[in-house]
């Protein structure tokens, strides 16, 4: 199933901050660069991709290569970076539902249980006021 636009623009905001893991060198796409490439999508999902030749066409042969193999999508092509994603849904935990309180055990560790409730504290957006004691004392100054 291909990436929707909305997808396609959060991906790449994600990937901004990412570095390449992945460096195509001079011998181009090889079957070991491509199990590399494998395995850090296994690992990370999003990667970019660095492909280390001046040929445009050869970079956009490489990236429609590598998604055809390995079932992944692009993403987005800049320069020599290639961005590529590919979901991983046996990594993904299910999602926790949010619970009101948290269960503690007891303090000697017997079956009766607790429930604990947390609760939030504003804080100020103001500055802390200064002290009542007086206004701060300073040195005289010397004599210039």
């Amino acid at each position: 199933m291909p990436l929707t636009s909305s997808r396609r623009s959060e991906l790449r905001a994600q990937a901004h901050k990412l570095n390449p893991v992945v460096i195509i060198g001079d011998k181009g796409l090889t079957a070991e660069v491509v199990a590399e490439i494998d395995r850090a999508l296994k690992a990370h999902e999003l990667i970019k991709v660095r492909a280390a030749t001046d040929d445009r066409k050869a970079r956009e042969a490489w990236m429609g290569e590598i998604c055809a193999q390995l079932q992944a999508e692009p993403v987005q092509q800049i320069g020599k970076v290639l961005v590529i994603y590919r979901e991983n849904p046996e990594e993904r935990p299910p999602p926790r539902p949010k619970a009101e309180g948290v269960r503690r055990s007891s303090p000697k560790g017997e079956g009766e249980r607790r429930e604990v409730k947390r609760t939030e504290r504003r804080r100020s957006r103001t500055a802390s006021r200064p002290p009542e004691s007086g206004p701060r004392r300073r040195r005289p100054r010397s004599s210039r």
